[in-house]
């Protein structure tokens, strides 16, 4: 991405936070298969400070939407503990093959983190971390669901893992799916935020990103109505 299309992506920004629309497909860590990666761009986000901004928290790669950056050391260890208390609300919106029973519940089910030579991946297992999510059905069509998702905490793939575990794999999930090889990106994008207020006399921070293109036409057959322009 060039400069301009980083900063075309912030949805939010004062002296503290920054909240960007993270694009689905980019990495935000260095990696082995990630030479191109969020933090590449972060200079481009600098606004003239000293250093550039950075992340508060994580997405996967193949999760769009809203990401957190503190913008110097005291805002990056207030919003560090506020994640820590649970306190900074995040709601996803899902696309998933299938629908669960009922309108909405609770999935309150550990994951565990099993590495071999194949690389690693989780699973559901008594033996690992707490994981709870929050879940209701926003919509159905064409076989599938589009459903809201509130993690309480914050355990790689836990949605992806949760869901499949109601009966109702994500849409264009190449692990936890039905098909390896999908035609279509992963449907999982992080669709809101809320952040309390990092320092006296200021307000909360509301954030929404839009949906990315390619999860539109399935949200639109579940009953998700494209805002007028």
């Amino acid at each position: 991405m060039t400069p301009e299309e980083i900063q075309a992506r912030i949805l939010y920004k004062d002296q503290d936070v920054i909240v960007l629309d993270k694009p689905a497909g980019l990495a935000v860590h260095a990696g082995p298969n990630s030479p191109d990666h969020l933090e590449l761009y972060l200079p481009a986000l600098s606004f003239g400070w000293a250093k550039p901004p950075r992340l508060a928290h994580r997405l996967d790669r193949d999760t769009s939407g809203c990401l957190i950056l503190g913008r110097h050391d005291k805002a990056i260890s207030r919003l560090g503990k506020l994640f820590m208390a649970h306190r900074i609300g995040k709601t996803y919106w899902a696309v998933t093959t299938g629908a669960p029973d009922g309108e909405s519940g609770t999935v309150d089910l550990p994951l565990l983190k099993l590495t071999g030579k194949g690389g690693w991946r989780m699973i559901i297992d008594p033996a690992g971390q707490p994981a709870v999510t929050v879940w209701q059905v926003l919509g159905r069509g064409n076989g599938m669901a589009w459903i809201a998702c509130e993690p309480r905490t914050g355990r790689t793939h836990q949605i992806r893992l949760h869901m499949k575990a109601l009966g109702c794999p994500l849409r264009g999930d190449p692990y936890y799916g039905p098909d390896p090889n999908p035609p279509t990106q992963l449907h999982l994008h992080s669709r809101s935020v809320t952040i309390p207020p990092l320092s006296a006399g200021k307000p909360a921070i509301s954030v929404e990103a839009p949906p990315p293109p390619h999860m539109q036409a399935a949200l639109a057959a579940c009953g998700w109505i494209r805002p007028r322009c």
